[in-house]
């Protein structure tokens, strides 16, 4: 039996389930991405390793060497490409933070479209307010709390982000870890 949707819709069509659907779509389409961007953050980081080993015995090589300005210059630009390969690293972190964001909204959006669908969760408050705990639960960083307490307020995404950014200048001095 066929399942009612919007290029044949029928007696048991719904809205809710469409927009069930299209939530799903879209986690798996941000997961997908994810799983496929892993292999060349895998192949990525196991270069750098590699370029770091290789930095660490050419300045070893090249401080066993007697003195001149060749050398001196060789020793300048292993320090210059570690000082790269550093920020290359910092840059990941942001990659990992990304993902851990990402994830997150997956997970969001799969609940979300399991409470949208259930008929029996959709017009109860308590399932709502459960799912926005759990949401809330699992942010490790207190900007995105903030950001997520202004939306439930009621603010706009501007007013949201206003918030966090300001909150995130406030706490400048501070290290968010996550």
């Amino acid at each position: 039996m066929s399942h009612s949707n919007a290029t044949k819709p029928d007696l048991d069509w719904s809205q809710v389930r469409e927009t069930s659907r299209l939530l799903i779509l879209s986690a798996v389409q941000v997961e997908t991405m994810l799983n496929e961007s892993d292999v060349s953050v895998n192949t990525l980081t196991d270069s750098f390793t590699s370029l770091v080993d290789h930095m660490n015995a050419m300045n070893v090589y090249l401080h066993a060497l007697e003195s001149s300005q060749n050398r001196d210059e060789a020793i300048s630009c292993c320090e210059e490409t570690t000082g790269k390969i550093k920020a290359s690293i910092m840059a990941f972190q942001f990659y990992d933070r990304m993902v851990q964001c990402l994830q997150h909204v997956t997970s969001n959006l799969k609940n979300l479209s399991e409470l949208v669908a259930d008929q029996n969760r959709l017009y109860n408050p308590s399932a709502w307010l459960e799912l926005q705990h759990h949401i809330r639960s699992r942010y490790t960083m207190e900007s995105e709390k903030v950001m997520f307490d202004a939306i439930l307020q009621g603010k706009t995404v501007a007013e949201a982000l206003e918030l966090k950014t300001a909150y995130q200048q406030d706490q400048s001095d501070d290290v968010e870890l996550f």
